[in-house]
């Protein structure tokens, strides 16, 4: 399997998001919940429409999801981008049957979106479906100052050596914090 990196800057992902939402609101949902949840892909293309949506379309607050790696149960918050989304989709392409796929792809076509997605905004490097989750970490640690032991923990790594691995701390980003720190 090829390792594939997050999206490093701010301005490419909104690029990515503005193209997204104007193009399909089921490929906006999905890179927007892809960034913001920090599922695996596997675990994003097995929600079902009653798992984000009440019968009368409101969004549900939480996301219950059993990650199929792992096993294990995870309740995730959905967030104001999130919720934006979904919304947009139910207003699109609603109403949807309950046990109805919000995203009925395979990991392959998932993978050559993604990688198309950040071609068209000038991204070069490997691209994949593990680019949303990575994406989510590399975020919170470089530009929200989130802790790399709540990150591994969001992940669910075992150690911080595995998140730092996954998230793709370069050594471009270890120079700037030698640069920053004069002691």
């Amino acid at each position: 399997m090829e390792r594939v990196e997050p999206i490093r800057d701010p301005q490419k992902l909104a690029a990515i998001k503005a193209k997204l939402r104007k193009r399909s609101p089921r490929y906006y949902a999905f890179f927007v919940l892809g960034i913001n949840t920090a599922l695996r892909p596997g675990d994003l293309l097995r929600i079902r429409a009653r798992d984000v949506y009440r019968v009368d379309g409101k969004v549900h607050e939480h996301l219950y999801i059993r990650s199929q790696k792992t096993n294990r149960a995870h309740r995730i918050l959905l967030n104001d981008p999130c919720r934006e989304a979904l919304e947009l989709l139910w207003e699109r392409e609603g109403p949807f049957e309950g046990d109805e796929p919000l995203f009925p792809w395979t990991r392959q076509h998932v993978w050559r979106l993604i990688n198309r997605w950040c071609r068209e905004v000038g991204l070069t490097g490997r691209y994949g479906g593990h680019t949303l989750r990575k994406t989510w970490g590399y975020m919170a640690r470089k530009y929200h100052g989130i802790p790399i032991e709540l990150i591994q923990e969001k992940l669910g790594h075992t150690t911080p050596a595995v998140t730092r691995r996954y998230i793709g701390i370069t050594d471009d980003e270890i120079e700037d914090v030698e640069n920053r720190v004069n002691l």
